[in-house]
């Protein structure tokens, strides 16, 4: 297990201590969490930035491949800044893009297996800084959280697949 230090103290609680919860909406407490979340998810513990983790789970998600349009706005990136991390990422040899056969203006994001790899070992690294900034948690009470989440974010026609698969992954035993 990697050692995630939250705002250098070691666990949410000891960081969000000097702030009182009581009577903030849970916008502010999500914001929190989520800076928590960006603070510990360096790229030393996923082997990669933080975007290009989401980037990869994304095009994992998607059966291994989207369009480049479809990430940018999966991703909420401007065009330039997708194609400099894509040119990183194929760089490193994590996807390849290729012309759409359909459309030749577009171009298909895919991910090769060596992205595929450089996922798996960032999702190792993501399941420690879960643990620790969501020690407070028991496996319960992280599952409802996840299906809160996912339904959150999720528009009225995905909201019970969400809610579904979301309660399906915090079920499913850890691979190890």
């Amino acid at each position: 297990m990697i050692n995630v230090k939250v705002n250098g103290s070691g666990t949410l609680a000891q960081a969000m201590s000097t702030a009182t919860t009581r009577g903030r909406g849970s916008m502010v407490l999500v914001t929190r969490l989520a800076r928590e979340v960006y603070g510990a998810s360096t790229e030393e513990v996923l082997g990669m930035r933080l975007k290009q983790y989401m980037l990869l789970g994304d095009l994992r998600d998607s059966d291994g491949a989207m369009a480049q349009q479809a990430l940018c706005g999966a991703l909420h990136l401007d065009p330039n800044n997708l194609v400099l991390m894509l040119n990183e990422l194929e760089d490193d040899g994590y996807i390849e893009r290729k012309r759409d056969p359909v459309d030749r203006r577009r171009h298909i994001v895919e991910l090769t297996t060596s992205g595929k790899k450089a996922l798996e070992r960032a999702e190792k690294g993501m399941e420690s800084v879960e643990d620790q900034i969501l020690a407070a948690l028991d496996k319960g009470q992280r599952a409802e959280l996840r299906k809160l989440l996912a339904l959150a974010l999720s528009d009225g026609e995905d909201q019970a697949t969400s809610a579904a698969e979301s309660e399906q992954q915090a079920t499913a035993p850890a691979a190890g």
